[in-house]
């Protein structure tokens, strides 16, 4: 019996789906703790996964781990490889910062990098680590990294709104979005304050800088809401995503849809508008 050629799969598709395939299993996979902000607890999180799968008889390797002074994420260190820094000379003062290089010629399974947003030392070969990371994983190499909600770059002036703080080291949206995970680490407001006013955020003098500033419970509250929001837009993007893969035809209506108008008038801020929208399905 023919298949109507309605329900033909397309040639074309097909071979698309199976190069897209193939590019990806070539690279490294991106797992990224994702948060509403520093103290949360994504470093810890990630040093917890890496020592059970070193723990299993994965190769890890700690590229750049920020500890910040917490004792208890430190102490997670403890047995792990680290891969030495590189000192950098920038403007008469030596500089240490993550050693890309280093990194690739040890090749590890997985790699520990820290705070994805981070802007690297002038005169390294990328400006950001996230291109780093970009390298490491085309090199065939998992990476687990941390990113805070401030970060993601479609929602810088929303964050710069709520909190009155610029965030100048954002990270582009489609590297969030082509991360094989995410996982979200989340704390109420009330317990990350409890943290900052125990020192297992910052040390005393940032926390009491933090909290009468970015630290503020409505900042929190509002942070953990976009958190929240962001993760729940990307999953419903792998949703869809398996869908295609499965050729699964039917609608599964798991999120809501936006449209969006931008008029002439002088008064409507166009830019920001598409940015809003845009991680909306």
């Amino acid at each position: 019996m023919s298949i109507p050629s309605d329900r033909r799969p397309d040639p074309d598709s097909l071979l698309a789906r199976v190069n897209r395939q193939e590019t990806q299993a070539r690279r490294g996979k991106l797992r990224i703790y994702f948060g509403s902000s520093a103290g949360v607890g994504k470093t810890f999180a990630m040093l917890l996964a890496a020592r059970q799968l070193r723990a299993e008889g994965t190769d890890v390797v700690v590229g750049v781990v920020e500890t910040h002074g917490r004792a208890e994420t430190a102490a997670l260190l403890d047995g792990m490889e680290i891969l030495p820094a590189k000192a950098v000379s920038h403007r008469g003062k030596v500089l240490m910062d993550f050693d890309l290089d280093a990194a690739l010629e040890r090749h590890p399974a997985l790699i520990l990098i820290d705070e994805l947003a981070h802007s690297n030392v002038p005169g390294a070969r990328h400006p950001k680590r996230w291109q780093d990371v970009d390298e490491l994983l085309a090199a065939g190499i998992d990476v687990f990294t941390t990113l805070n909600v401030q970060h993601l770059e479609s929602l810088n002036d929303v964050v710069g709104g709520i909190t009155n703080v610029r965030v100048w080291e954002t990270v582009p949206d489609t590297v969030f979005d082509a991360a094989h995970e995410v996982v979200l680490v989340d704390i109420p407001a009330e317990e990350l304050l409890t943290r900052l006013k125990l020192g297992r955020v910052y040390i005393p003098e940032q926390a009491l800088r933090a909290a009468d500033n970015f630290f503020r419970k409505g900042n929190l509250m509002a942070l953990r809401e976009l958190a929240l929001r962001r993760t729940a837009d990307r999953v419903e993007g792998d949703v869809q995503a398996y869908r295609v893969d499965k050729s699964i035809g039917s609608i599964w209506k798991t999120a809501t849809d936006l449209l969006t108008c931008v008029g002439p008038g002088d008064g409507v801020n166009a830019s920001c508008v598409p940015r809003r929208a845009w991680p909306v399905s």
